[in-house]
């Protein structure tokens, strides 16, 4: 599940800590560094804002159309009509996070938010099994100030999910069976964040920075303290926190408002109202219409500071050098909110940002961003770069100091200014293109502001912020008096990142408990409501241009944006051992220049107008993304047929471009979840296979500009390259925009073809134990090379995934090894079926004295799959699961364009994304069953795991 997208002030996942489980094991990089708030600051200069008039609301506005209630109890409930999809999404935010929290109890929002998926009185089962029965895309998160919990289902489960809702609002199961359970799945997750060194390093510069602040605490809490929660504080906890009047309930979605709001009335009326007032007082509407210089409002404690605090320095197991940089901001509700959004982007908005031109570009960093958070209390700026190979952490703060002083000390260019205002208003309505975000957005602004209005009221004040509005916030918050710095120093590691020993299969048999069976979900499971609003799903319209290129075009006037989403066959397949990277530099150097423009032009010329294009190499081919507003297409696809039919490659730039991909390099070798899927890989394809290959630092040492020029005109040619575009737009302009910047494209040489060997099976169980030094959490996969996309056995197995493993609180290994014996945080199976032939997996993350335990209770319940198959009841639910969250996700813009550019890519045709569900539904038990046979071994897989070892987990 993706992260909720909030607003840039919560500009990076640290912020959320909660049921995401995906996160660590599939993305393969862990939660990034969790800066906690500072405190307000006093003001250090003498110079008046501005005055910003609060501004009408425009008719197109997030908010315009939403209806506002609260109920006799308290609660806040948003509704909003949008009648674009089938589809409706609900949410109930609680104004509570580790804000509320003080040392000692740190995490306990985080660990009673995993508590609430275990059941109520009610309805004593885990909650992520109704989720799935329904279809839902489900989640919960916990930040600073704020538990949300969210799901998005087709219409005629909508009253499905406030039951369920309402439900857990009042009626936990909160015991010790359970609070044991999940206390060591939360440590499980905390383990996999603890992995990561910048994480660590912000936890030390934030700890130092505020140490008597409760956003100085870690949303996620610490082993201590978790290990210490009693039943009787967390049952305490929610008590105190979870109550009508101190929630926020928003639905938005195909409804009928009178109807819904009858509905709710219905189900979380009867909530009772909380005893007392709620801890912590509702927040006030914020101004946003500066009167006096801001910081003289102080909202919460002050930090300590004056004289510039030496660098925290860390030295520890690690691959790169990192530096963590924060600076108090004031809170959500001070009138300097907006100069410091415009701040932000013109610091660290794109590759044309002050930042990027200053640490990147000079190749002083492989990476370098920053945010802006103004949350309930207080706020902050932090700055995070990570040093390219060789580069001093001091001389990168000194030219990161520069770039400030200059900030203060001279006007921003008209230019950045109004870049920066359109980069702010396009991201506002390319976040908030499907209707969870579109919640996601009013229920924090209600929960955290007091007013769902805010980010329209925000807007607004941002058209008025002048450069010296931008000038004046810069002096009196990013001053070196007010920064706390902490260097990460990698310390020479104990072994090679990579070296590995192989192990026989545990010996120890665990025998899995019975499955869950579905009518005991069924016997709990809020009844769904009759639609006649299913729909029929609108087919794309394939356009063929003469050169060979191929387009699929689906127009949704929705919203005035557009998603590009595109294929090159032009992926890592194609690299060979000696410059393995090829590929991937190659796709990284499209956006450097052209025949007639630089990077840095690429780069203003997309930024100015608020829109997004990248290419990047996967197994198979180069994924192209792009987003913009419907206003904007012309300038998206004039860069986008310049940059694959004019590349130039220029040195200085690939030089950069080898240089972050040997950093990037690094941190992956020093990265369990991602070493461990490049040993598992290679050791289920062999050497000749094109799975097999994966970069080294000789490999990419190697690679000349002759090589990436060759590679670019063998491989991006029009016949092998596919787009999709899915937003506002007209067809027939689009067609004729298409011809003009793409119809030329012409390329003689003859497509590259591949060969791909046959690839057996492990003859018994193959276990391979990467080792890295100073890590806390070890990652797993198990598996072995599965199907390509179009193998007539391909729905059956999905059904049998679903069951399987397709999600961690419904599926049969999520029942055992996460719910019953709490070894993971997350565990999951999939089968990566491509044009060719991609693995099964089963990923999962433990505790290092926890995996081999896991492994075997994984390998056991395999065993018994393939030994008594599933039931009729088992299949039934899982393909109603599958065929019910299906619209849900093409209800995404992102994720329809995504799935149409995908079938064609597959030969499947366009009327696909019709005929899945059908061919999910037409799938019986028997053609599961014999999936099961055909495709599924406990005794013939790869296991591969990543960690500290087992000397490091026996030391624990």
């Amino acid at each position: 599940m993706p992260l909720p997208t909030l607003l840039r002030r919560y500009g990076l996942p640290s912020l959320l800590f909660g049921l995401c489980f995906g996160l660590v094991l599939l993305s393969g990089m862990p939660v990034m560094s969790q800066t906690a708030i500072p405190s307000n600051v006093a003001a250090q200069t003498k110079l008046t804002p501005k005055p910003q008039p609060t501004a009408k609301l425009p008719s197109d506005a997030l908010a315009a159309t939403v209806r506002k209630t609260v109920l006799e109890n308290g609660l806040t409930v948003l509704i909003k009509e949008v009648n674009t999809a089938p589809v409706v999404t609900v949410q109930v935010w609680y104004r509570v996070g580790s804000r509320n929290e003080t040392p000692g109890i740190s995490g306990i929002a985080h660990q009673l938010e995993h508590l609430m998926f275990k059941g109520t009185k009610e309805r004593p089962i885990q909650f992520g099994r109704f989720f799935s029965a329904l279809g839902s895309e489900s989640n919960a998160f916990t930040s600073y100030d704020e538990t949300a919990y969210f799901g998005t289902v087709e219409q005629d489960k909508l009253k499905a999910l406030l039951v369920l809702e309402a439900d857990r609002m009042t009626n936990a199961l909160i015991d010790e069976q359970q609070l044991n359970s999940e206390k060591r799945v939360v440590i499980s997750e905390l383990q996999g964040y603890e992995n990561n060194p910048s994480y660590r390093l912000g936890r030390s510069v934030m700890k130092a920075a505020f140490p008597n602040l409760p956003y100085g605490l870690p949303v996620g809490g610490t082993k201590a303290d978790v290990q210490k929660f009693t039943v009787k504080q967390v049952r305490d906890y929610y008590r105190k926190f979870y109550r009508p009047d101190n929630a926020t309930l928003v639905i938005v979605g195909s409804f009928k408002t009178d109807q819904t709001l009858a509905a709710v009335k219905e189900t979380f009326g009867k909530v009772p109202k909380g005893a007392g007032a709620v801890p912590g007082s509702k927040p006030s509407k914020p101004s946003l219409a500066a009167k006096q210089p801001a910081a003289l409002q102080p909202a919460a404690p002050q930090p300590a500071v004056g004289a510039t605090k030496k660098p925290i320095v860390l030295k520890e197991p690690g691959s790169a050098a990192l530096l963590n940089e924060v600076y108090p901001l004031p809170p959500i509700g001070n009138p300097d909110v907006p100069a410091l959004q415009i701040m932000d982007y013109i610091l660290t908005g794109g590759r044309s940002s002050r930042l990027y031109q200053a640490l990147v570009e000079s190749g002083l960093a492989s990476d370098a961003g920053g945010y802006a958070a103004n949350l309930i209390g207080a706020g902050w700026y932090e700055f995070s770069v990570t040093a390219a190979p060789g580069k001093e952490l001091s001389q990168i703060d000194t030219v990161l100091q520069k770039t400030l002083a200059d900030l203060r000390d001279q006007s921003v260019t008209q230019e950045e200014l109004d870049r920066a205002k359109t980069q702010f208003k396009a991201s506002i309505a390319l976040r908030n293109r499907d209707i969870t975000s579109q919640a996601q957005q009013l229920g924090d602004d209600q929960t955290s502001t007091g007013d769902y209005q805010f980010s329209d009221r925000l807007q607004a004040a941002i058209a008025t912020v002048t450069p010296a509005d931008v000038q004046r916030v810069a002096k009196t918050y990013l001053t070196p008096a007010n920064r706390t710095v902490g260097f990460f120093e990698p310390t020479q590691l104990n072994g090679k990142p990579g070296t590995s020993s192989n192990f026989s299969q545990t010996a120890e048999n665990f025998s899995p408990g019975a499955p869950v069976d579905p009518a005991e979900v069924a016997k709990y499971l809020p009844k769904t409501t009759a639609s006649d609003k299913k729909g029929t799903q609108a087919l794309p319209e394939k356009l063929n241009l003469a050169n060979g290129l191929s387009v699929l075009l689906l127009p949704d006037r929705s919203t005035p944006t557009l998603t590009l989403s595109g294929y090159v066959k032009a992926g890592t397949a194609f690299d060979k051992a000696g410059t393995a990277g090829l590929a991937s530099l190659t796709a990284a150097n499209l956006m450097n220049g052209t025949k007639t423009n630089d990077a840095l032009a690429i780069a203003k010329r997309l930024e100015n107008r608020g829109a997004s294009l990248s290419f990047s190499a996967n197994r198979e081919g180069v994924a192209i993304g792009g987003n913009a507003l419907a206003a904007d297409l012309p300038t998206l696809v004039r860069v986008l047929g310049a940059v694959l039919q004019n590349a130039s490659f220029p040195d200085d730039e690939l030089g950069l471009s080898r240089q972050r991909a040997l950093s990037s390099l690094k941190l992956e070798l020093d990265n369990p979840a991602r070493l461990a899927r490049r040993v598992f890989q290679q050791t289920i394809y062999p050497e000749n296979h094109p799975f097999h290959t994966f970069p080294t630092e000789a490999s990419l040492k190697q690679i000349t500009r002759d090589n990436v020029v060759q590679f670019y005109q063998q491989h991006y040619h029009p016949d092998s390259t596919v787009l999709s575009l899915v937003g506002d737009f007209d067809s027939s302009q689009v067609r004729a925009l298409l011809n003009q910047e793409l119809g030329s494209w012409q390329d003689p040489t003859q497509d590259a073809t591949l060969a791909f060997p046959k690839v057996p099976l492990p003859q018994t169980v193959t276990r391979v134990n990467p080792v890295l030094p100073g890590k806390t959490q070890s990652i797993t996969y198990i598996g072995y090379n599965g199907i390509d996309r179009k193998d007539p056995r391909y729905y059956a197995a999905l059904v049998m995934n679903q069951i399987l493993g397709g999600d961690t609180l419904s599926s049969r290994l999520g029942t055992e090894i996460r719910d019953r014996q709490g070894l993971t945080y997350g565990i999951y199976s999939t089968f990566q079926a491509g044009i060719t032939s991609g693995p099964f997996l089963i990923t999962m993350q433990t505790a290092p004295e926890d995996a081999d335990k896991a492994i075997a209770s994984t390998l056991s319940l395999l065993k018994q799959f393939r030994e008594k198959g599933v039931t009729e009841v088992e299949v039934t639910a899982a393909k109603r699961s599958l065929t019910s969250s299906y619209p849900v996700e093409l209800a995404d813009p992102d994720s329809l364009a995504s799935t149409i550019l995908m079938d064609a890519v597959y030969g499947l045709g366009t009327n696909e994304i019709r005929e899945y569900t059908d061919k999910l539904n037409a799938v019986t038990l028997a053609q599961v069953n014999q999936a099961i046979q055909s495709l599924l071994y406990a005794d013939r897989v790869v296991v591969v795991t990543a960690g500290p070892g087992k000397a490091a987990a026996s030391q624990k």
